[in-house]
């Protein structure tokens, strides 16, 4: 803060000339320049000769005033720098080999079914059932062939390896696939690359752990991880196995919110949402197989912006029935999809494969 005080100066010439001056100073808490202003503000004299006709007036005005404009320091607002940005992904790459493998009539088996680590529930599949896919009309096998808690990358390659080949030689498509958890991405890239590269017609990522969490985290890792595995096999046509968005948009839409559908869509060539009517109720309306179907291929459609290629899982399979089966087939005939499937080559009976073959060839 500038304070001012007032001086009057003594008379000068014997009180011919009253000057006023006033100083300003600087109160010495402040850290502002002084500001100095000096007025001299003169009265006339008069001087009065002996001779009586003769009279002079002299006028002293002083000169203006200077004014120094006060300088004053620059007002600094510090503002807090912006959280770094993450890596730039790789530029989507759209596959060149097509999507042919997710085309037709498939068929599901996971590491319960095959692998002896894992395979409690009865006798591992084989090649005999692999024989048997065929006589029922199945072109693609798509075979998990590898698990997060496992301690290598391709689950039993000695028993694997042979399988995918067999399935192959007697004209079998075949998809691996892997359920990545995202707590250990470096990991889960490595698994997936590792079975993209078995001598299979394609892959797919099983997107349904949540054990990461945080929603947004999650959501981000999910798509660096599928951008890495788009670089990492360019050639090869990759698969999205998602939640239905009925799921996780009306039944729970705080199962997964915010799922990043248009994030992910520059990265995966088919979409196989998991359709399980059978994990309806009857009372939500979606236990009809027509309808949650339906429903499930708009709705992705929609979240993802077009009409991308579509392969559809039904089932649960021991809980589905041949009506069942005909209400999938109806709404992804009306709807174009690329292929359809059961969940999984285990639990379905005799009873469903009649119903499915109107299934085989699409898209093909």
């Amino acid at each position: 803060m500038i304070k001012s005080k007032r001086f009057v100066a003594p008379a000068v010439a014997a009180g011919l000339l009253l000057a006023v001056v006033t100083v300003s100073f600087t109160n010495k808490e402040s850290s502002e320049k002084v500001l100095t202003r000096v007025e001299v503000t003169a009265t006339t004299t008069t001087t009065t000769t002996i001779a009586p006709t003769t009279v002079a007036t002299t006028t002293v005005v002083a000169p203006p005033p200077t004014v120094v404009a006060a300088t004053m320091p620059p007002t600094t607002t510090t503002v807090a720098p912006p959280p770094p940005q993450p890596p730039p992904l790789p530029a989507p790459v759209a596959a060149k080999a097509g999507t042919a493998a997710y085309s037709g009539l498939g068929t599901w088996v996971d590491v319960y079914d095959w692998s002896v680590t894992y395979g409690k529930n009865g006798p591992l599949v084989g090649s005999a059932d692999l024989e048997r896919m065929v006589a029922n009309g199945v072109e693609t096998l798509y075979i998990q062939a590898a698990k997060w808690d496992a301690p290598v990358d391709v689950l039993e390659p000695e028993r694997l390896v042979p399988l995918i080949s067999h399935a192959r030689s007697i004209g079998l498509r075949v998809v691996t696939w892997y359920l990545p958890t995202l707590e250990d991405p470096a990991a889960d890239l490595r698994r997936l690359v590792a079975i993209a590269n078995l001598g299979v017609d394609a892959v797919a990522v099983d997107i349904e752990s949540r054990a990461v969490g945080d929603v947004p985290t999650r959501n981000a890792l999910l798509i660096e991880l599928s951008a890495a595995l788009r670089a990492a096999v360019p050639d090869m046509a990759i698969g999205a196995i998602a939640f239905p968005p009925v799921v996780t948009e009306v039944v729970n839409p705080n199962f997964w919110p915010n799922f990043p559908w248009l994030g992910l869509a520059p990265y995966y060539d088919v979409w196989l949402p998991m359709s399980y009517q059978s994990n309806r109720k009857e009372s939500s309306g979606y236990r009809d197989a027509y309808r949650y179907m339906a429903e499930n291929i708009d709705r992705l459609r929609a979240n993802v912006g077009g009409a991308v290629p579509i392969h559809a899982i039904g089932g649960i399979a021991n809980a589905t029935s041949p009506a069942d089966v005909d209400g999938i087939v109806r709404a992804c005939i009306e709807r174009g999809c690329q292929g359809a499937s059961l969940y999984d080559w285990r639990t379905t009976g005799p009873e469903l494969w009649p119903s499915q073959q109107p299934i085989r060839d699409w898209g093909g």
